[in-house]
């Protein structure tokens, strides 16, 4: 091997930022509301997504030496959680404790998830049934569409984001994107 191409390799092998990773508390900081949503969003269960949240930090943690650059360390941290809220959904043990819990989500954290806290008190009411009907429409769906749902309208991912947090492909999120769509307005349009 040539020496010219090893100082090129070598912030490769190390990742991108080690800093970021070496100050843990201000990744977790900036990185742990939008996990946190996305866990909420997907299991709908508050004490479930804040153990989870702190599960996927202390993943990250652990594996911080085994970061390579891939992508970015919000995408690294997306795909940890995909990957919990997966192994939550799989856990048999779970599973009476699941459907009883899975529409125990209080409405008034919606107010989180909404971008402008300052709307009418009426405008936010409205906001709140939409949201309110969307989940159950969303609720339906397969957990792959759910989570390729969640991660573009609740968390704003674009489709490689989405790709790479959970390992399909391109054409395969769009798939499961535009299905999820579709069974979602026909929820809707059902409701009405």
């Amino acid at each position: 091997m040539e020496k010219g191409l090893l100082p090129e390799l070598a912030p490769v092998a190390e990742g991108p930022c080690p800093g970021e990773l070496q100050d843990f508390d201000s990744l977790v900081q900036r990185h742990r509301p939008r996990i946190f949503r996305f866990l909420l969003a997907s299991l709908r269960d508050r004490e479930a997504a804040e153990n989870l949240t702190q599960d996927c930090f202390m993943r990250a943690y652990k594996a911080r030496d085994q970061f390579r650059g891939g992508s970015s360390l919000g995408t690294w941290l997306m795909h940890i959680a995909a990957n919990l809220v997966r192994d939550h959904e799989a856990n048999s043990r779970l599973k009476f404790w699941k459907r009883k819990l899975r529409y125990d989500v209080d409405l008034n954290d919606v107010g989180d998830w909404m971008p402008d806290h300052q709307k009418s008190p009426e405008a936010l009411a409205l906001a709140r049934e939409q949201v309110e009907a969307i989940w159950r429409a969303a609720a339906s769906l397969s957990e792959r569409q759910r989570t390729v749902f969640l991660l573009r309208f609740v968390e704003d991912m674009d489709l490689l984001e989405i790709a790479a947090v959970t390992g399909m492909k391109e054409g395969t999120v769009k798939t499961h994107l535009f299905r999820a769509v579709q069974s979602v307005r026909f929820g809707l349009e059902e409701g009405k």
